[in-house]
């Protein structure tokens, strides 16, 4: 463990008055006695670094081991009860360090002492405290340096990514809570991305509502017993749009648009139906939007507002067979550069749609990319070929492909996987 130098303004400390009644405590009870005073002490002044080395000079004296120095030639018993005394120091200061909010400073210990979901746990109750604390008015400053901590942590060191993206949202904006997706969750799996896009999608379309609310009330376009009544059902975007016609002749502008297109394209691992619903609506949005701010983006989605709102509407039933052959048109007239994208995205929607064999047939009309091998994000989120193939009773066909494409491996695990009825 690196040296860290103690915080001394926080909780003083007599030391020479310590010292004298160590040295005191010494003579007339022994070592022992005199490092069990000296923990004492730090522990009520909550003095977790050197707390820490107190412990670890205690134990070594308890098990007669040398007091400095290295131990690897100690018998394997002590070198043992050592560790688990060092792993019982490592929690006790850790999670006083976690208590006094120094984060950054309680992680060092509790990396390898304690299970990782009992770090994320406490971690939670701690971050609501502190935003609750900002809510209410509490002092800004004492809480920027733990919630920037607690984003280290949860976003940058992978504990929690959604936490992580909830404190950014909170206290540095939308931008940035962008931004650090784009630099750290979207390298996640699909199923840890899920829940961070989730927030956003959710995020976006609160901002996105009350700007519309504030803006349609304020030209006189919508009554305030209108959005009221829109409020009290649960009803959103959607329904304000819908309350307004739409909005589809109006140059105004609600949110940055870089934003809602980002946050557009981080929903497509997401499956859950609230977070399409809200989606949808973000998309509808987008299709209104004047010219100048319909930025086009990466085919399929070149036309990014009519696509994306395709894309999440028939995922909930609706215009399925119109958003199929919309994916599908735009994947049989894709480049040679854009097709393998285009036929990725046909693959899964046509699979969350509970198409397999439709979903198995896109997947092998998929080209090849043209320059180094790079499958798209999206991907990711398809089911396992061979269990496509399966669901699909398309075993044969997958067979067949995989002998044109020399992957003796699908072959043989689609064998067994259709001998496993």
């Amino acid at each position: 463990m690196p040296p860290v130098t103690e915080s001394t303004t926080d909780h003083p400390l007599d030391t020479a008055k310590l010292a004298t009644e160590l040295a005191t405590t010494q003579q007339a009870a022994g070592a022992d006695a005199m490092l069990g005073r000296l923990e004492e002490t730090l522990r009520h002044h909550r003095r977790w670094h050197g707390l820490f080395d107190a412990r670890l000079l205690r134990a070594r004296l308890s098990l007669g081991l040398p007091l400095v120095g290295p131990v690897a030639e100690a018998a394997a018993d002590l070198r043992g009860r050592l560790d688990e005394q060092t792993i019982a120091a490592c929690r006790e200061v850790g999670w006083g360090l976690f208590e006094d909010g120094q984060i950054a400073g309680g992680w060092m210990y509790l990396r390898a002492s304690v299970d990782q979901q009992e770090v994320i746990d406490r971690l939670r109750t701690f971050t609501e405290q502190l935003l609750a604390g900002v809510a209410a008015g509490a002092d800004d400053e004492a809480s920027y340096q733990p919630l920037q901590e607690v984003v280290q942590l949860a976003l940058w060191e992978g504990l929690d990514p959604t936490l992580g993206i909830r404190v950014m949202l909170a206290v540095q904006g939308t931008c940035n809570a962008i931004t650090a997706y784009e630099q750290s969750v979207a390298a996640l799996p699909p199923d840890r991305q899920a829940p961070v896009a989730a927030l956003l999608v959710e995020h976006l379309h609160g901002e996105l509502f009350e700007s519309l609310a504030r803006d349609l009330e304020e030209r006189g376009l919508l009554p305030a017993a209108t959005l009221a009544e829109i409020r009290t059902s649960g009803g959103g975007v959607a329904a304000v749009l819908a309350a307004a016609d739409g909005l589809t002749q109006d140059a105004s502008i609600h949110l940055d648009a870089s934003h809602l297109q980002a946050v557009l394209r981080f929903a497509r691992v997401c499956t859950d139906p609230a977070v399409l619903t809200q989606a949808v609506a973000l998309a509808s949005y987008a299709c209104r939007l004047p010219e100048d701010f319909r930025y086009p983006g990466d085919p399929p989605f070149t036309d990014f507002g009519t696509a994306s709102r395709f894309f999440y509407a028939a995922q909930l039933g609706h215009d399925v067979d119109e958003a199929v052959a919309w994916f599908r048109t735009a994947a049989s007239e894709a480049d040679q550069y854009d097709a393998p994208a285009a036929w990725d995205t046909l693959a899964v929607l046509l699979a969350r749609l509970g198409r397999p064999a439709q979903a198995l047939e896109a997947v092998l009309a998929r080209p090849a990319e043209q320059g180094p091998a790079q499958a798209s994000p999206l991907a990711a989120t398809l089911p396992p070929l061979v269990e496509l193939a399966h669901a699909a009773g398309a075993g044969d066909k997958l067979r067949a492909a995989c002998l044109e494409r020399d992957d003796l491996i699908t072959f043989a695990a689609s064998l067994a996987r259709d001998a496993d009825r």
